[in-house]
């Protein structure tokens, strides 16, 4: 296994860590609150190395086409300005994350964090050239996300032990995994960066985007 060097074009995205995707939440991803410990060391070592933290979130409104009520297939959610929408109070955010909200519009969904936001063109005005990406659920956001994220020119870095899938069908989350390999996104394992790790900083205020 290569170590992973990071660099001044790298960012990490953090993937929809809200309060209705964890368990316990109205759509929560089983044993997705595993995933807090390794996602906020990779938060204090992207904030150490000075490199930029996006955090994306479900901000629907009430009415969202992807709910049940309006033919969707899921529950209601991460519904704009709830306890459910909000990130998780155990994840320690660095001082300056960029918080990305998509899907917030009633009749337009969005499983990306590039879908009807202005991520890639921050990005690129901060020199981002590769991102890696972690967070919920591999199957649906994250996926979507690594997508468009290559399809935008991208360098892809997937982290499997920091995502979990909500695997509606069994074997979906490893399907994603696959199918974001197979569009040229590096699969690692958190071991890679076992020597960088510092401790968590203490959580600031993170800005919109």
């Amino acid at each position: 296994m290569n170590p992973i060097q990071l660099n001044d074009s790298d960012a990490l995205l953090v993937i929809d860590m809200q309060n209705d995707f964890l368990p316990g939440g109205s759509l929560g991803v089983p044993r997705g609150d595993e995933v807090l410990a390794p996602i906020n060391a990779l938060m204090a070592l992207f904030a150490a190395r000075q490199l930029p933290v996006y955090a994306s979130r479900d901000w629907h409104p009430a009415d969202h086409c992807s709910f049940a009520a309006r033919g969707g297939p899921w529950p209601p959610h991460c519904v704009a300005e709830t306890e459910g929408a909000a990130f998780s109070q155990e994840l320690v955010l660095p001082a300056n994350t960029v918080t990305i909200s998509k899907a917030d519009q009633p009749d337009s969904d969005a499983y990306s964090a590039f879908n009807g936001t202005a991520l890639a063109e921050h990005l690129r005005q901060h020199g981002v050239t590769r991102v890696f990406v972690c967070g919920l659920a591999t199957d649906y956001c994250v996926l979507n996300t690594v997508i468009d994220a290559r399809a935008e020119g991208f360098e892809a870095v997937v982290l499997p032990e920091a995502m979990r899938a909500v695997d509606v069908a069994a074997g979906d989350g490893d399907r994603a995994i696959a199918r974001m390999a197979g569009l040229g996104a590096q699969v690692a394992e958190l071991a890679a960066f076992e020597d960088l790790m510092p401790a968590p900083s203490a959580q600031g205020a993170h800005m919109q985007a």
